[in-house]
């Protein structure tokens, strides 16, 4: 038997719901046991546990991430009214990934797979483009109001009791409303702005690529001018040398001519957006790329902490067809590859290089049997060339383990 690869420390492993909580148990079974003696710190984050832990467990989770410096994180169900009467859950909680990017104080950066058979629907992308998401605030906080009538609406800062006398009452005429209608109220905050600048300097330097940020000053000139601003304190005091000697450019651009210049790029950036940019543009990447299951997230945390997950959900039709004892043909590799970048940060922070190889190889494994043909039904829809073999889960993840196998065998 093939001696196992050691870790020095255990990577939090945190599992989640559904077709991908299924897969999971799969691909450390079939990709991962057999070749490294797996150290992972277990966290439960199935919706029943959260319910039955009052969602401690979701705290708990990110503190160790924080503790131990790398997480992996299978995907989770956010709950809603649906959700809770088909589990019969007592309480609704947050989503698990914002309560852990708030206890992170994290950036999430998603870059598509890239794979030769999966063209781009952009005939101009010829490398990936990874999309930083400031995952704090604006609408994702605001406060909403509907207006009965006409009237005047007003934002007001009111200074905490005992603040320095220097801070004063201000008042701001949102509207002189003449009639009915709608009003909102957002926020951000110096320091999450500043994080969120230093996360994207961090991983554009890891990652070797020019960073690009985003936003529309000239229309917002105080709301989107204090993200410009921040970026550029953050780039000029703390991270210009050190692009300036790996290579690394920055750009700040306004939000539309950064869709415009994406569009007929080669590709090959890390574009950081404001928190609902970010959220639309990253689904526009991934559905142009080809597949949600060809896409990685990662988090990073501006104080060197990474989890990484798929950027997908839990694949819930598929996890009803499963119940009912059919095999699925589910895209796992996002899934592999969040396996692949956790053991390979593990690797990098421990000084275990063989581990970094063997995620290497995993890697390698699962794109040579898409290269050749040999894929899920997702991908078979779009591959050019066609498909030669359509795969259910556990096929597919079969053959990826025989062609690491193979690779590991014949590189010793």
């Amino acid at each position: 038997m093939t001696e196992r690869i050691a870790m020095k420390n255990p990577i939090v492993e945190i599992d989640g719901d559904e077709m991908t909580r299924v897969l999971w148990a799969l691909v450390k079974e079939k990709l991962l046991l057999p070749y490294i003696d797996l150290k992972t710190e277990y966290y439960d984050l199935g919706l029943l546990n959260r319910e039955a832990t009052g969602d401690q467990v979701t705290v708990e989770a990110a503190q160790a991430i924080r503790r131990l410096g790398v997480g992996v994180k299978c995907a989770t169900i956010t709950s809603n009214t649906a959700r809770k009467d088909e589990y019969k859950l007592k309480n609704l909680f947050p989503s698990p990934n914002g309560t852990i990017r708030a206890i992170l104080d994290g950036t999430v950066f998603r870059k598509p797979i890239s794979v030769s058979r999966i063209q781009p629907t952009v005939s101009t992308w010829k490398k990936p483009i990874v999309i930083g998401r400031h995952a704090y605030g604006d609408v994702y906080k605001a406060a909403d109001m509907l207006v009965p009538g006409p009237g005047k609406v007003e934002l007001v800062y009111t200074p905490a009791e005992g603040a320095p006398a220097a801070l004063a009452e201000q008042r701001i005429t949102v509207a002189e409303m003449n009639g009915a209608g709608i009003v909102q109220g957002i926020h951000n905050l110096d320091e999450s702005i500043r994080s969120f600048a230093r996360a994207c300097f961090i991983y554009a330097l890891q990652e070797k690529l020019p960073l690009w940020f985003a936003a529309k000053d000239t229309i917002s000139k105080t709301y989107d001018g204090r993200f410009k601003t921040i970026f550029n304190e953050v780039y000029e005091h703390e991270y210009k040398d050190k692009c300036a000697a790996a290579g690394i450019t920055y750009f700040y651009t306004l939000i539309d001519d950064a869709v415009a210049r994406v569009i007929r790029s080669e590709g090959g950036i890390l574009w950081a957006c404001k928190n609902y940019d970010g959220d639309v543009m990253s689904d526009m990447i991934a559905s142009a790329s080809g597949s949600l299951a060809m896409m990685t997230s990662v988090l990073v945390s501006p104080s060197g902490v990474f989890e990484y997950e798929a950027a997908h959900g839990t694949v819930q039709q598929h996890y009803y067809r499963w119940q009912k004892g059919e095999k699925t043909s589910t895209n796992p590799i996002a899934l592999i590859f969040a396996w692949t970048g956790a053991l390979a940060k593990r690797a990098e922070l421990d000084n275990t290089p063989e581990l970094a190889v063997f995620a290497n190889r995993l890697e390698a494994a699962a794109i040579e049997t898409i290269e050749e043909g040999e894929m899920t039904a997702d991908l078979a829809r779009i591959a050019q060339p066609q498909a030669a073999h359509i795969l259910n889960s556990w096929e597919f993840i079969d053959v990826i383990a025989a062609r690491l196998k193979k690779r590991i065998n014949e590189l010793r």
